[in-house]
């Protein structure tokens, strides 16, 4: 008997070692084999086959093959955040399959997959006889299966492989499995159908890899299954199809007020030595009668526990993240101490919102303006794009007469403002107010002139120069918010400072951007700006302080604007 679990745990990708590790493990023998034709079966090189096409939108070619290359570590981050919490035990089993696991002998069983174990011990708890080897690419999971209260090296032998690069026969005898009571092996199927509600919430988002296949905001990722997929992928490697049928339910969530459209498809595969006729035709059989989907209503099987619907992946189908989504990173700079919550780096790589990270730009302007209040000492301020960290509004705030932190994200902001009431006290805190601001959009920068009619004296950008198109937006709305007066009431020059890594736009076309708005480059560090009179401003940002020697990154700029 071969439990196979593809999708939740394995990538999908599989390799010429896994086509004739499944035939050698489920095909029939009276005896073992000698270990020369166990060499015999090993290939001299492993072959990857891609049973997925590529994609050309959703997510970049960079973090596609990021995703297949660090899939192991996402699963170990995985199940080092849920352990054995997030997936329920799979009780059904034994109402789903128990034809395949009884029966007279010992059944010995590969669960491929294994995760935490929620397969594996209801069970060997099931089936007294049943011995299971039970692998996974994660040994954070393997770990899990091995320290469970219910494991026993008698019952179970756990080990680390991937599936798709691995050879199993080392860990289990080819013909080894379940040949005393069945000539011929299985592999029993149940995973993620097309159409699966969790599916139509990925569609919408920037989280697609291919056709069917779809990463999660943790990175881990998802296939969904079609008929066709799954059969032509079986028949391929010499299996024939006994049953195959894809099933919905609808599940409520009461508090949510919602109604959630499950589909999964469950199906046993049989290796046979020779696709004849006989058995082609059958499996079309079983093809053409389960094809369409059976309803919960028609179906005495199905029950509520048929479905792993565990709050996790309750939260996974509609795109809401967990309460522990967020996580405090404790921040101390130039003698301030911040505690600042932030999206989870698990998070991080498929969310939408820079702003919900803090950026080492962020941390660079933060200590030059601790360093040198005079920079923003009794003026107003403006930070365009804070984000939800905000420190460097909170250090303004001391020596400011006023600071407006704005962003375009209304979770950024949000965060924002529980950021700054938890770090500030009066009277800083009533000095600083956070708003929304969408450059480029009037309503938004009319209702910051509202609470400051003369303009702003400084303002303040991290990282905000990485989006080509957000450019020009940028550079529009802080023409329309900087103060007109050539000299203000300090005998000051208003100034936009922007700080950070140069990405996707370059300098010249960011200086372009900024000349179409009167805004004229008179200093810049480390290079300096040639035959500029006011060069050598921001290099003594960094005099006798010890800034340099302190800097989050090498690669970060920093670009002084005046008005022509």
């Amino acid at each position: 008997m071969l439990d196979l679990s593809f999708g939740a745990n394995t990538p999908l990708c599989m390799s010429i070692t896994t086509q004739r590790t499944l035939r050698a493990m489920t095909s029939s023998s009276s005896s073992s084999p000698t270990q020369d034709s166990m060499e015999q079966q090993k290939p001299q090189q492993t072959q990857r086959l891609q049973i997925y096409p590529n994609s050309n939108n959703g997510v970049t070619p960079f973090w596609r093959e990021k995703y297949e290359r660090e899939a192991k570590r996402y699963w170990d981050v995985f199940y080092k955040r849920h352990k054995d919490k997030f997936f329920k035990d799979r009780h059904y089993l034994d109402k789903e399959w128990g034809d395949y696991f009884s029966g007279e002998g010992r059944k010995v069983i590969v669960e491929v997959g294994c995760g935490a174990g929620n397969t594996i011990f209801p069970v060997i708890a099931s089936y007294p006889d049943a011995f299971v080897y039970a692998c996974d690419f994660s040994p954070r999971a393997i770990e899990l299966v091995k320290t469970h209260e219910d494991f026993k090296e008698s019952r179970v032998r756990a080990f680390v492989s991937d599936l798709t690069v691995d050879d199993l026969c080392k860990e289990i005898l080819p013909s080894s499995v379940d040949i005393v009571t069945m000539p011929n092996g299985y592999v029993l199927f149940r995973d993620y159908a097309t159409g699966d509600l969790a599916q139509e919430r990925f569609s919408g988002k920037d989280q697609k890899i291919s056709d069917n296949f779809y990463v999660r905001g943790d990175g881990t990722r998802a296939y969904y299954f079609s008929n066709e997929f799954l059969t032509n992928l079986f028949r391929e490697n010499g299996f024939a199809v006994d049953k195959l049928h894809v099933y919905c339910k609808q599940v409520e969530n009461r508090s949510r007020e919602l109604i959630m459209n499950r589909r999964w498809v469950q199906a046993v595969f049989r290796f046979t030595e020779d696709l004849n006729s006989s058995s082609s035709n059958e499996a079309e059989g079983n093809r053409s009668g389960s094809s369409e989907a059976k309803q919960n209503s028609s179906n005495g099987s199905l029950n509520d526990t048929a479905i792993d619907l565990s709050e996790g992946v309750a939260f996974d189908m509609f795109g809401a993240l967990p309460s522990s989504d967020h996580e405090i990173i404790e921040i101390k700079l130039r003698g301030w101490d911040f505690k600042i919550r932030v999206l989870s780096k698990e998070y991080q790589h498929t969310c939408k919102s820079t702003g919900l990270m803090l950026w080492e730009s962020a941390r660079l302007m933060a200590s030059v303006l601790a360093e040198n209040p005079d920079i923003v000492a009794g003026k107003r301020v403006l930070e365009l794009g804070s984000g939800c960290g905000g420190i460097c509004s909170m250090i303004a705030a001391k020596h400011a007469d006023l600071v407006v932190a704005t962003d375009g994200d209304a979770l950024a902001l949000d965060l924002l403002a529980k950021n700054v009431s938890s770090n500030l006290e009066p009277p800083l805190l009533t000095k600083l107010i956070t708003k929304r601001l969408e450059w480029g959009n009037n309503d938004h920068i009319e209702a910051i002139k509202e609470g400051n009619k003369i303009g702003f004296d400084v303002i303040i950008g991290t990282d905000v120069t990485y989006i080509p198109e957000a450019i020009l937006p940028l550079f529009a709305s802080a023409r329309k918010l900087i103060t007109s007066d050539a000299s203000n009431r300090h005998g000051n020059v208003p100034a936009l400072i922007l700080c950070h890594i140069f990405r996707r736009v370059d300098e010249p076309s960011l200086l372009s951007a900024a000349s179409q708005f009167g805004f004229r480059l008179v200093d810049k560090w480390p290079a300096g700006v040639p035959n500029e009179s006011s060069q050598g401003i921001i290099s003594k940002w960094f005099s006798d302080n010890g800034l340099l020697n302190d800097l989050p990154s090498t690669a970060l700029n920093i670009l002084l604007f005046r008005l022509e």
